[in-house]
């Protein structure tokens, strides 16, 4: 068996997602955050794994990653499609509104990044870490469907589970446009394999920087919202998604002597 594209993200997906099987794998790594379902979106095969596990009861410092990203490679996956929820860092950039990541600041601490702890020592050059080939198809798509999005956005990933300090949260904003927990090292490893990978953004709330407290109703209320974007987006995009060519994104691992 061979699925090509993978989406990682939370359980919401799971209504436009029809599920013919779900895999339970095990890895070198430990166990992925929840089976591994196989299914299909608009037609196109995928695989769906949910990030924080079934329930949301994994927090962001204590995802396996190397185990989730090792599962997708096993099972022949060649792109990712992630979906994160994300805080805004910028005035422009507002709550319900979708982005397309282009870079990212590692501000994370503890986590395991790479599946080369030795005693071989491999260097993945990261310049330029996501598919703009997919980016592209998601930004074109969205502008179709008349959703605010944004494209050429840096992403923070901080730590967690803790949200930032007002102090913190200043200094971020000098140097990126949104700020979330979850991509590092999601995408490091990612890269490592070979997989072409791009992040949907979902913006839920401005930062602590902004001083504009919002109630948990509010929070909820855009993050539906911003679910149901994500589900239309995914549909519209995913057959131009299959016919990116996954090769280009295997040039670092040439350069690396992989």
């Amino acid at each position: 068996m061979k699925t090509e594209i993978a989406v990682i993200g939370g359980s919401g997906i799971v209504s436009i997602f029809n599920e013919r099987e779900k895999i339970d794998m095990h890895t070198p790594y430990g166990s992925p955050s929840d089976s591994i379902s196989i299914g299909e979106i608009s037609g196109v095969e995928i695989a769906f794994l949910q990030r924080h596990g079934k329930g949301h009861k994994i927090p962001p410092h204590k995802v396996n990653y190397r185990a989730n990203i090792y599962a997708l490679h096993e099972i022949g996956v060649e792109k990712i499609i992630s979906v994160s929820a994300v805080g805004s860092l910028q005035e422009k950039i507002k709550p319900g509104d979708l982005a397309v990541v282009s870079q990212f600041i590692d501000f994370t601490k503890t986590r395991s990044y790479t599946f080369y702890d030795g005693p071989k020592v491999v260097h993945i050059s990261m310049a330029d870490p996501f598919s703009e080939d997919i980016n592209d198809i998601l930004y074109k798509n969205a502008l179709r469907l008349k959703y605010q999005i944004h494209k050429g956005i840096t992403y923070i990933c901080i730590e967690g589970p803790r949200f930032s300090t007002r102090a913190e949260s200043r200094m971020f904003r000098n140097f990126a446009d949104v700020i979330g927990m979850t991509l590092v090292p999601e995408i490091n490893l990612a890269r490592e394999m070979g997989m072409c990978y791009s992040t949907i953004a979902t913006i839920t709330d401005y930062d602590v920087w902004a001083e504009k407290p919002v109630t948990s109703e509010e929070v909820i209320r855009v993050m539906a919202e911003n679910e149901f974007k994500v589900k239309e987006l995914l549909k519209v995009s995913m057959k131009e998604i299959e016919s990116v060519n996954s090769d280009k994104c295997k040039k670092e691992l040439e350069e690396a002597g992989l």
